[in-house]
């Protein structure tokens, strides 16, 4: 009978030690602790979004604890531990940011009311799909997909082709972005159409092959073969599978810095097919390919009823925005230029600037 009960009694055990180190704990106040286990470890901290960094201290049984000096505002914050120098995820802590080169922690704190890309409870939610595919055109390599699908589905439905940056993959702009609940609440007030977002792997060509000294050749080369993968792979997949319109007029392509360099290169070479483009604080594409693509400045007017252009002044990309807008000016592309006071190269821009965008697409 002993042998019978040491199992259960373990687990208790265990499951009053997990108990005892959450992390992050978000207290009342608004504070937030954070807990790591190591007795050899000599120093230990917690750095983000969240604020000042926070030195966690040891207890005899090397559990490390520490605790912001103030609340920690509402949002979605990065957030990582910092080990003897060594950059590291909280590993009590299963909410992950989806990276290319995982790293990354999630603290996420709700807002009262819910902002757009908090869960709200009395609306109906969309469904968040997942596939995996190989691109024929890609080497037959295997690819990812995220798909979500909206509460209810009419045929033929507008379809959002959206796009992460460099240093993220196909899961980001749902399981930090929140992109699903941002549309979640956006159809529910009647602001936006329902529609499809389809959110493709935007490294077509892995970035570990780059030469790194040389990132414009890299950008180039690598939306290139994303945009091949996404006209004969992933548009081909989507509308086998979902009530996806066939229809220009009813598709849209938007994406954030390496993907808004996607949705220039989209708007420039294969305007046909969609016909609004949203670029969120994008690293645009240099000469020649700018120059060679605004030559067509008119039949992209005549595909395109939304350009739209969106940088914060503190973004590091700001500079190359501003020179792309004359750009655009010059070669008379209609496109809406939007410059967001302080805004830097983060989510919290990027979440926003969707809740900005998603209501502008398919207007009757």
């Amino acid at each position: 009978m002993k042998s019978l009960f040491a199992i259960p009694l373990c687990l208790a055990f265990a499951l009053m030690t997990i108990d005892a180190q959450v992390s992050p704990e978000i207290l009342a106040d608004n504070r937030v602790t954070f807990r790591y286990t190591s007795k050899e470890a000599k120093e230990v901290k917690a750095q983000g979004q969240f604020g000042e960094p926070v030195s966690l201290t040891k207890d005899a049984d090397g559990l490390w604890t520490g605790t912001t000096a103030d609340p920690v505002s509402a949002g979605i914050h990065e957030y990582s531990l910092v080990v003897d120098g060594i950059r590291t995820i909280d590993s009590r802590n299963r909410q992950l940011k989806p990276q290319r080169w995982p790293g990354t922690s999630i603290l996420h704190i709700p807002s009262d009311p819910p902002a757009l890309w908090d869960w709200q409870d009395g609306i109906a939610h969309g469904t968040v799909h997942h596939h995996t595919y190989r691109s024929k055109v890609l080497d037959g390599a295997l690819r990812g997909l995220v798909v979500y699908t909206p509460p209810t589905m009419e045929e033929p439905m507008p379809v959002l082709y959206l796009a992460h940056g460099y240093s993220d993959e196909q899961g980001t702009w749902t399981a930090h972005g929140k992109a699903h609940w941002i549309l979640d609440a956006l159809i529910a007030s009647g602001k936006a159409k329902p529609m499809i977002i389809v959110m493709p792997d935007a490294h077509a060509v892995p970035p570990e092959t780059r030469d790194r000294e040389n990132w414009d050749q890299y950008a180039l080369d690598n939306s290139r073969a994303f945009c091949e993968d996404l006209m004969h792979e992933v548009i081909p997949l989507v509308e086998a599978h979902y009530p996806a319109s066939k229809d220009s007029s009813m598709r849209a392509f938007a994406g954030l810095s390496m993907g808004g360099h996607h949705a220039m290169t989209v708007a420039l070479q294969h305007h046909t097919h969609f016909s609004q483009i949203g670029a969120f604080s994008s690293a645009p594409p240099k000469d020649p390919f700018m120059a060679d693509g605004l030559k067509d400045a008119a039949k992209i007017n005549q595909s395109l009823s939304l350009f739209w252009v969106a940088c914060g002044d503190n973004d590091f990309l700001f500079e190359r925005n501003e020179e792309a807008h004359a750009a655009f000016e010059k070669a008379g592309l209609d496109h809406a230029y939007v410059v967001t006071e302080g805004d830097d190269h983060s989510w919290p821009v990027w979440r926003r600037y969707l809740g900005d965008f998603a209501p502008k697409l398919f207007k009757d």
